[in-house]
């Protein structure tokens, strides 16, 4: 997304931003302020003084976070605007609403097809699919809508982009009176990732948790009961150390990694940050009893034989081969384990009776008389704050993509489950699904990651000092991660 420039060029944007500042005559007047240029890939945007959205204090100027006196960020829009990016738009005859969707099995583009019926020829909806990546999504979004692009009318989120996108200015909002018809009948943490600063930015399409995925034959051996009350991690380990079988999870320097470590923070209590409409002023809480839990729990994995021979690079596929494995015994992963399991099963990819065998729990606590906090993900769809059609067919569109009645079909269809709890209640759903309702059960009581308009930064600076997993220490790691995300929110230090 962000081409990375030299220093002499950053020191150039300084100065003309000086001047601009100065009322001295240049062309970096009226620039957005952003963060530096020479960061990283993954650095977060945000409006300037003039979209009075600055990730700080309400009201007050927008601080330099951290730089040296003088210095101004130069947004991330210059760079991009400086690729030629164009923007798209339609020529004439009937209006073409562009959706920008994350790969799946074709499910998106069946419902594009579909509400382009039900809109009776008033309008169609093509779609444009994204890389695999949710980073480099993020990276071609906003690319688009930096440059303004008109062509991008909705767009599929990750849920922990909306705030970043939102406090850019690069998405609609939805005004109250739309709002309660996105919302309705919605899980709460959807809703949650959906809003930025009390207001609806994306509506939420699908939903998604992370279950406990075992093999029933080693729960026997072990004589454990994954389901029981009081399930927690530490027994979850020694039943795999007990029957020399595995504990799959995500551990490689990704975001799958930060999905375990802020469920298992709040698991226990805790969180990330908290405050975050303060910018870098935010609350860093990472380093707390809840985050040396959590630290113990992974500590206590990655240096046991229960963990993968892989665990520092292993992501969800990695995990699911090392369950079908001959030491396979216990995983933590996505809902789409069910389908993908039984189609290999099918395909003769893995053997036919591993599907039996598969058995599935809530999320392990961190403590035996706490409730689990279960990972949340999913996909949320925004509309473009520079489309053509945004207040009108782009909203239509995106209440009939979201509605009750396609949420089914699309979890159907491609096994993404959705994001209104009704629809787990479905009988063909339910035949589907067996575990639908702990799927759905999980969701409602899911923990987000941190929403704030920095989380790519938040992110990568835990992932940074929690990895790799078998070097996590739980008097040290908690405390090293607060202060280097002190530090790479106000700029003063590189990721």
């Amino acid at each position: 997304m962000v081409e990375r420039v030299g220093r002499v060029e950053q020191a150039k944007q300084g100065e003309q931003a000086e001047r601009a500042e100065k009322g001295e005559k240049g062309e970096q007047a009226g620039r957005a302020r952003g963060r530096p240029q020479g960061r990283r890939r993954g650095q977060a945007v945000r409006r300037g003084r003039a979209g009075g959205r600055s990730g700080g204090r309400p009201g007050r100027r927008p601080r330099s976070r951290g730089g040296p006196p003088g210095t101004v960020r130069a947004a991330v829009a210059l760079v991009l605007l400086a690729g030629g990016l164009a923007a798209c738009s339609g020529g004439g005859g009937k209006p073409t609403l562009r959706w920008y969707i994350n790969p799946d099995s074709g499910g998106q583009v069946k419902l594009a097809a579909a509400c382009t019926k039900a809109a009776g020829g008033r309008y169609k909806i093509t779609t444009s699919v994204l890389p695999n990546d949710a980073t480099q999504q993020r990276e071609q979004l906003v690319r688009r809508l930096a440059a303004k692009d008109s062509g991008l009318d909705i767009m599929s989120l990750d849920p922990v982009f909306v705030a970043e996108a939102a406090n850019a200015g690069f998405l609609r909002p939805f005004p109250a009176g739309e709002a309660a018809q996105f919302t309705q009948g919605v899980f709460p943490p959807a809703v949650q990732n959906s809003t930025w600063e009390g207001k609806l930015y994306a509506a939420p399409f699908w939903a998604n948790t992370q279950l406990l995925w075992y093999r029933k034959s080693a729960a026997q051996k072990a004589g454990i009961d994954p389901n029981a009350p009081d399930f927690t991690w530490d027994k979850l380990i020694d039943a795999a150390l007990r029957t020399n079988t595995t504990v799959g999870v995500q551990g490689n320097k990704y975001e799958g990694y930060m999905v375990w470590i802020n469920a298992l923070l709040a698991s226990a209590g805790g969180r990330v940050i908290s405050d975050a409409e303060r910018g870098d002023d935010a609350s860093i809480d990472i380093d707390s009893p809840a985050g040396r839990q959590a630290a113990t729990i992974i500590s206590k994995l990655a240096r046991s034989r229960a963990a993968s021979p892989t665990l520092s690079t292993d992501i969800e596929e990695q995990a699911r081969s090392l369950l079908n494995g001959p030491r396979g015994g216990f995983m933590v992963n996505w809902g789409y384990i069910w389908r993908a399991e039984n189609g290999d099963a099918k395909d003769g990819v893995i053997p036919r009776d591993i599907p039996s065998d598969l058995g599935w729990a809530r999320y392990p606590k961190v403590n035996p008389g706490q409730d689990s906090k279960p990972p949340f993900g999913g996909i949320e769809l925004g509309i473009g704050a520079y489309g053509k059609y945004k207040n009108t067919f782009a909203v239509e569109a995106v209440k009939c993509i979201t509605s009750t009645e396609n949420m089914k079909f699309y979890m159907l269809d491609s096994g993404n489950p959705a994001a209104r709890a009704e629809v787990f209640d479905d009988p063909e759903v339910k035949k589907e699904f067996p575990m639908a309702g702990l799927i759905r059960d999980s969701i409602n009581a899911a923990a987000t990651r941190p929403i704030t308009p920095y989380y790519t930064d938040v992110s990568g600076a835990v992932q940074s000092r929690w990895h790799p997993p078998a070097s996590v220490n739980p008097n040290s790691t908690p405390g090293r991660s607060d202060s280097f995300i002190r530090q790479v929110l106000r700029d003063q230090a590189l990721l």
